[in-house]
């Protein structure tokens, strides 16, 4: 059954209060450190809270726009620093001169806070971003009047059958909010946590100004992104719903629930798979396929870095699925014929083609090499990701390098056959001098491969011999240009292919601003 991702949310409220008196007598304490001035300070609570201090650490030169850094309680659930930094004070009057305490940082790059404005003086601020000396990009500030409101939300939000975003895991999915500005841009004001590996996340409650939410404007348009988390950085976009404060507000007494619509993004994902069976050889011997001199790189990491190298340019967010196959893995030796290099079966992705050359030679330290050499598995496994993206959204392309004959043909050809109707490409590099007659078979230029009296849909495999690559003059960099020149030249092709067979036009472009939502909207109804 086919079902939308919906967002969930469970709203209360409280109102702030702003005494002209404090209602708590207790003080909060700030203790002097015991030696030098680049010891911190202690900034104990008051009594009727918490015993764990905060740690003050002065800045690290005695420049006054130097940050302090204010460390949360061990007993915190957050260990990232927030920036208190000093006034930049006036020529008129200095102790009007706020401190500006920042949050701790997040995967947004946007920051949002209070300052307030006095219209008799001048307020002086600045901020360094970078190194100095250094063009490191710009900075822009969108300023707006803040209402008196004093009303503080308190929400809850879970997510139900989002879509999935990790080539062979799930998704770490987390939301970011947006307010709405007056120009009708849109400025982050909160991030979530990140919840990882799940399609049906919950998150923590958390508390927000309704003034930095909606600026005490009702119905200003509230924007809920929700993104997949990856390391590097380049989260990649789920969906996003729109709504209201007012809206949310119904949440009080009834579970708000949301639809959650993506712009569909086209791009290329890549998976890697590389051969361990014993026929490579001892990979402590200089005569093995596998072995790791410290004066050049092997067959294997050679094919590797140059074909990676120029796929990652197509790749959607440089992180790549490594596989091994025909090995013994500690500790009781069990052979697979699909293992994570990076012997994380729950994220099997690496950052970039250094990610995975680096868990490469880590797997071989720690595997046996043993057999047999079965490629069906491999490409099941990559085809049952394709199944579930066919709308063209997504294109998977899985490089296997191998150096001997294919133990399970016959299962290997139903595979192809069977991927030749996805969104798929199978690039194989064969190393070594062994003859490569059954990857020929597989490559089907001459004769489309065929099981079980079905012919493949398309041609999707592409067969290299790595020796017809090796430079006799010694250029490596001017082979491995050739090899994947060669390896990849079929890819354009084989996608239009897929794409034309069903019909599957280009999507429009994206906005270049990540403020403004002007793509065209789909609903995701993907079911995981």
């Amino acid at each position: 059954m086919i079902s939308s991702p919906v967002i969930v949310t469970n709203l209360s409220f409280s109102l702030l209060l702003t005494p002209s008196s404090p209602s708590s007598s207790s003080p909060f304490l700030l203790l002097p450190p015991p030696s030098s001035s680049s010891s911190p300070f202690l900034l104990l609570p008051p009594s009727s809270s918490s015993s764990s201090p905060f740690l003050l650490l002065p800045p690290s030169s005695s420049s006054s726009s130097s940050p302090f850094l204010l460390l949360p309680p061990s007993s915190s659930s957050s260990s990232s620093p927030f920036l208190l930094l000093p006034p930049f004070f006036s020529s008129s009057s200095s102790s009007s001169s706020p401190f500006l305490l920042l949050p701790p940082s997040s995967p947004s790059p946007s920051s949002f806070f209070v300052l307030d404005f006095f219209f008799e003086e001048k307020q002086n601020l600045r901020f360094d971003v970078g190194i100095p000396g250094k063009k490191c990009g710009n900075i822009i500030f969108t300023a707006e009047e803040l209402s008196n409101c004093r009303d503080i939300a308190t929400m809850q939000l879970c997510a139900n059958k989002l879509d999935k975003k990790d080539f062979f895991g799930k998704s770490d999915p987390f939301l970011v909010f947006y307010r709405s500005n007056e120009d009708g841009t849109f400025t982050i004001c909160h991030k979530t946590e990140v919840i990882k590996n799940t399609l049906n996340p919950v998150w923590q409650p958390f508390t927000i100004p309704v003034r930095a939410l909606c600026n005490g404007d009702y119905d200003r348009t509230v924007k809920v992104d929700v993104y997949d988390w990856d390391r590097n950085g380049s989260h990649d976009f789920i969906g996003e719903f729109t709504t209201s404060y007012r809206e949310f507000s119904r949440g009080q007494s009834q579970f708000n629930v949301y639809e959650v619509k993506k712009r569909k993004e086209q791009g290329t994902l890549t998976a890697l798979a590389i051969d361990f069976t014993a026929s490579n050889g001892n990979p402590s011997q200089p005569t093995s396929l596998h072995y790791m001199s410290p004066y050049q790189m092997n067959a294997y990491a050679m094919a590797l870095k140059a074909v990676g190298e120029i796929i990652q340019d197509y790749d959607s967010d440089k992180m790549f699925p490594a596989y091994g196959f025909g090995a013994k893995l500690p500790p009781d030796g069990k052979i697979s014929h699909v293992f994570p290099l990076n012997s994380n079966s729950e994220n099997p992705n690496c950052v970039g083609i250094e990610g995975v050359l680096e868990a490469y030679f880590q797997s071989l330290r720690t595997v046996q090499l043993y057999g047999p050499t079965n490629f069906a598995p491999v490409i099941n496994q990559v085809a049952r990701c394709a199944e579930d993206v066919t709308d063209g959204s997504q294109y998977f392309v899985l490089l296997m390098i191998t150096d001997g004959v294919i133990s399970d043909m016959v299962q290997t050809k139903e595979a192809v056959v069977n991927a030749a109707a996805l969104p798929m490409s199978i690039i194989i590099v064969g190393v070594g001098p062994a003859e490569f007659d059954a990857m020929e078979e597989l490559d089907g230029d001459e004769v489309r491969v065929s099981s079980k009296g079905r012919i493949a849909e398309r041609d999707i495999v592409q067969f290299v011999p790595f020796r017809d690559y090796i430079d006799r003059q010694g250029n490596q960099v001017l082979s491995m240009a050739r090899l994947a020149k060669d390896v990849l030249a079929e890819i354009p092709e084989q996608l239009l292919g897929f794409m034309k067979t069903r019909d599957i036009e280009p999507q429009p472009a994206l906005p270049t601003s990540s403020t403004t939502t002007t793509a065209p909207l789909g609903l995701n109804n993907l079911c995981i």
